[in-house]
């Protein structure tokens, strides 16, 4: 059995327009499997292709009560690309956005419902990530969670400090899953975004739940009701999906 990191999914006040911004950023198609629910994918990658990474936008009633500490880094090849794309994220509604980063060489934007999200400048590390170079976790101990992670789904450790970890998944495509230390107490900003997995099979959620639980990981309630995913928390309390057949 195999779990990998599938898709991130945004709460939205309207998912059709905050999946049009994304869908022209990323240059991804657009569909729907329900009102209310706006799927992305790379062209040409269909769900639940392993080769894909995707991105699920839900309507809920009140956004704005969703705070989640997971953002995205989106990569750039040249610095040519990055002031491209950083001038067509704006053209497209992105505002900047300060997060107290202070003199830095990627550029920090917001999109139209407010998630905070970074244009990286070209990176070596990320040329073969896609679009989206990295998701990125807020949190207290990034060790102690590349440990959790590590062992939740099938990734490589890459780098492991005392304020970043970074991990790469096992078949080498996809972004990044990289955990950084921030400081405890309230944001002043946002944001609305977790993340998903997905099994291999996909018919062993159950037994995924089981051995999720055995390192650490705890139920969550976020008001989801009757579903058929399963929603979990990390050590740290950070909420996420196990999508799947149980």
């Amino acid at each position: 059995m195999a779990l990998r990191l599938v898709q991130v999914n945004f709460k939205a006040r309207d998912d059709a327009a905050l999946g049009r911004f994304w869908a022209e950023a990323l240059g991804w198609g657009v569909s729907s499997e329900a009102p209310g629910v706006t799927n992305l994918e790379p062209e040409g990658v269909t769900w639940p292709d392993p080769a894909g990474f995707y991105i699920d936008l839900v309507t809920v009633p009140d956004p704005e009560t969703v705070r989640y500490r997971v953002h995205i880094d989106l990569a750039t090849t040249s610095a040519a690309h990055h002031a491209e794309l950083v001038a067509h994220l704006k053209d497209l509604g992105a505002t900047p956005a300060d997060v107290g980063q202070g003199d830095v060489p990627w550029t920090v934007l917001a999109d139209p419902e407010g998630n905070v999200f970074c244009v990286l400048e070209p990176r070596d590390l990320y040329r073969d990530t896609g679009p989206i170079a990295a998701v990125v976790v807020d949190c207290a101990d990034p060790p102690a969670m590349a440990r959790f992670w590590g062992a939740a789904v099938d990734s490589v450790p890459q780098e492991v400090t005392d304020d970043h970890a970074r991990l790469r998944p096992s078949e080498g495509t996809g972004p990044y899953l990289e955990f950084l230390r921030t400081p405890p107490g309230p944001r002043t900003w946002c944001n609305r975004i977790h993340v998903d997995l997905l099994p291999d099979p996909v018919d062993t959620k159950d037994a995924e739940v089981t051995r999720l639980r055995t390192l650490g990981a705890t139920s969550a309630d976020v008001g989801q009701g009757e579903v058929p995913w399963t929603v979990l928390a990390d050590p740290e309390g950070n909420e996420f999906c196990l999508l799947g057949k149980g």
